[in-house]
C-alpha cells in the first residue's frame, strides 16, 4: 500500500538530483586573478588604490615588487607570480611594465593583457627602439644615474612629469620611495611579443608628460587594443584609480579568447 508513495519519493529525489546538476551546470566561472606589474621609478605599493577595488570584487590580485635590474629578471618575477595564482590570469602593466607583460604575457595562463601609460614593444623590439628618430622628453635629461648604472628622478621632476595631478605631499612621497631602474633595461629586446596573440586593453593617459599621449595612442593602435582614455598623469593607478580599475575588470570578465 505504501509503493506509490515511495514511487513520488524517488521521483521527487531524481527531480531534485537533476536540479542541482542544472544549477551546477550554469554556475558563473571563477573570477580570474589579475597580477599588477608597475614601472621604473615606482615599486608593487603604487597599486594600492586599484587593489583594493579589485579584492572588494571578489578577484584574487597581486602586485608584483621588480627588482629593475634587468628586463630579464622583472619577466622572470612577473612569471613566478603567474604560475603561483589559481586559473586563468589578466596581465596589468605601467609604464616599463608594458614591456615586461609583452613578454611575460606569453605564458599559457594569460587571456588578456592590460598596458596603462605603457610601452608596448614588437618582437626584436627594445623600448630605446620606440623612440628613435623622435626628440628625448624634457624629464629625460634630468635623470640621475648612479655609479652602477641606476637611474632615478629627481624630487622636482616627480612633481611636474611623474604626478603632476597629485597633491604635492603624496607626490613627494612617490619621490622617496621610487625604485631606481637599471638603465640598460631599455636596451633589452622583446623576444616574443605576446599582444600578437593575446586581447589587448590599453588606457591612455591623456595628460602624461612621461610617455607622449600621442606614442601611446601609436602603440594602441598598433597591437590592436581596446582603448580607454583617461584625464590622468603618468600615475592614473594613483589618480584614476576607479576608471583603471573598470577597465582591468571589462578586460576579466571577457571570456578566453585568441585575438
Amino acid at each position: 500500500m505504501f509503493k506509490p508513495f515511495r514511487i513520488l519519493t524517488a521521483l521527487a529525489l531524481l527531480l531534485g538530483s537533476a536540479t542541482l546538476a542544472t544549477g551546477s551546470a550554469e554556475a558563473a566561472p571563477p573570477l580570474k586573478s589579475i597580477v599588477l606589474v608597475h614601472g621604473a621609478f615606482a615599486d608593487g605599493s603604487s597599486w594600492d588604490r586599484v587593489v583594493t577595488i579589485l579584492q572588494a570584487k571578489g578577484y584574487n590580485v597581486v602586485a608584483v615588487h621588480e627588482s629593475l635590474s634587468s628586463l630579464a629578471n622583472d619577466v622572470a618575477a612577473t612569471k613566478r607570480a603567474i604560475e603561483a595564482q589559481p586559473g586563468e590570469v589578466i596581465l596589468v602593466g605601467h609604464s616599463y611594465g608594458g614591456a615586461v607583460i609583452t613578454e611575460a604575457g606569453n605564458d599559457p595562463k594569460v587571456t588578456g593583457l592590460v598596458y596603462l601609460a605603457a610601452f608596448g614593444p614588437d618582437s626584436s623590439e627594445s623600448i630605446t627602439d620606440l623612440g628613435k628618430g623622435q626628440p628625448p622628453p624634457p624629464w629625460a635629461s634630468s635623470m640621475k644615474v648612479d655609479s652602477a648604472g641606476f637611474a632615478s628622478l629627481p624630487q622636482a621632476n616627480v612633481l611636474a612629469d611623474f604626478a603632476q595631478d597629485l597633491p604635492p605631499a603624496e607626490a613627494r612621497v612617490l619621490a622617496a620611495k621610487q625604485g631606481p631602474i637599471f638603465a640598460g633595461n631599455f636596451n633589452e629586446k622583446i623576444k616574443t611579443a605576446a599582444w600578437h596573440t593575446k586581447p589587448v586593453w590599453y588606457i591612455l593617459a591623456s595628460l602624461d608628460r612621461m610617455i607622449d599621449p600621442g606614442a601611446q595612442a601609436a602603440m594602441a593602435k598598433r597591437m590592436n587594443a581596446n582603448v580607454t582614455s583617461v584625464p590622468a598623469s603618468h600615475v592614473a593607478m594613483i589618480s584614476k584609480p576607479k576608471e583603471v580599475a573598470a577597465v582591468i575588470i571589462s578586460a576579466a570578465s571577457k571570456p578566453r579568447s585568441a585575438k
